[in-house]
């Protein structure tokens, strides 16, 4: 059995650019170098992407460090993964993206129970600035109310 230690990598990125419509989990197809990263917390999310490909769904830009103890057989940093879903959800997904041009974008990694990497994507529809400015807004009101309660 896999020692178990919580790895739950996020893309807060996402949420703050975004409008969350809908979310799926993935498996991401990973070399074992990859892996061994990813047990380290060796992932950085922020400027990935999902593209679909031939009826395959790729992610695009996500950086897993290379692993400190791999040699020759250690692989690339940035290079594109391919992820697993269902035949069905795929075609979902891709009828969806291609009729309202909305986007697909990962917003979590994480490490199940059997020790498999998932991720977690997001169909998104992209916010505008005065969106963002609302969604600061209330974050800020709610960070006082929170204050104010403490107190």
């Amino acid at each position: 059995m896999h020692k178990q230690t919580q790895i739950h990598i996020k893309n807060r990125r996402a949420s703050f650019d975004y409008e969350l419509l809908e979310k799926f989990t993935a498996g991401i197809a990973l070399y074992g170098t990859e892996i061994k990263s990813i047990r380290e917390s060796k992932v950085s999310l922020t400027d990935s992407y999902c593209l679909m490909d031939k009826g395959e769904l790729w992610v695009k830009g996500m950086h897993i460090a290379e692993y400190k103890l791999g040699n020759f057989y250690n692989h690339s940093a940035l290079r594109d993964r391919k992820l697993l879903l269902t035949r069905k959800e795929l075609k979902k997904i891709e009828r969806v993206v291609k009729e309202s041009g909305l986007t697909i974008v990962p917003t979590s990694m994480f490490i199940n129970d059997k020790g498999l990497a998932k991720l977690n994507i997001s169909i998104a529809r992209g916010k505008k600035n005065y969106d963002k400015r609302q969604s600061l807004k209330a974050k800020e009101d709610k960070r006082q109310i929170d204050r104010a309660l403490k107190l």
